[in-house]
């Protein structure tokens, strides 16, 4: 039988290994924290807004990680990101004709690229949380399109089109990022220039 002072020991080493698992456990929390507020940026702020606490953001941002992983997703080919881009300009030439229908054809194009690159066709809750993963600092303008087409289809009167105009600016930022198109089509303005549209 282990004598006082060995026990003693044997009590005091496996404290000592408790206290250091502990550290390493508690400093890889820490460490994935932190990587999942520089990741998300100000999504993460949403979650722990959405969630009420930081460990709730946490596992949530994780279990969207984990989604991600399962999903086969993919960066378009050149041929994809060329036809999307030619859709997309019509999307805002079309705009000039009827700001509303373009609208809807800037959501649909934005699933449709979701789907090219491997995206499952969720609701738009999930989409959002989907994107958020690979695209965290442009996802919040899916959200702000999506709101103000729908005010616009809820308001059931004359389309507000300045609000249209910015839907299709938010729309435009999330496609930019998900085709990584050339930057010339960022600084393309449809709010800007002669063919502008009037007030409705």
């Amino acid at each position: 039988m282990p004598n006082s002072t060995q026990l003693l020991v044997l009590v005091v080493a496996l404290a000592v290994l408790l206290l250091v698992v502990g550290l390493v456990v508690v400093n890889n929390k820490r460490r994935r924290h932190a990587e999942l507020v520089d990741r998300f940026g100000p999504e993460y702020e949403r979650a722990v807004d959405d969630l009420g606490s930081e460990t709730r953001a946490d596992r949530e941002l994780l279990a969207r990680e984990r989604r991600i992983r399962s999903l086969e997703l993919r960066p378009l080919r050149e041929r994809e990101r060329r036809q999307f881009t030619a859709n997309w300009n019509q999307v805002e030439s079309f705009f000039f004709d009827d700001p509303a229908a373009a609208v809807q054809r800037a959501d649909a194009l934005i699933k449709a690229v979701m789907e090219a690159r491997g995206y499952e066709q969720e609701h738009f809750d999930q989409r959002v949380a989907d994107l958020s993963v690979e695209h965290a600092a442009v996802v919040q303008h899916y959200r702000a399109a999506r709101a103000l087409a729908t005010a616009n289809v809820q308001r059931g009167t004359r389309p507000d089109v300045d609000e249209l105009r910015q839907a299709i600016v938010h729309y435009r930022a999330l496609f930019l990022d998900l085709v990584n198109e050339e930057p010339e089509l960022a600084h393309r303005h449809v709010w800007h220039g002669r063919h502008a549209p009037s007030r409705a």
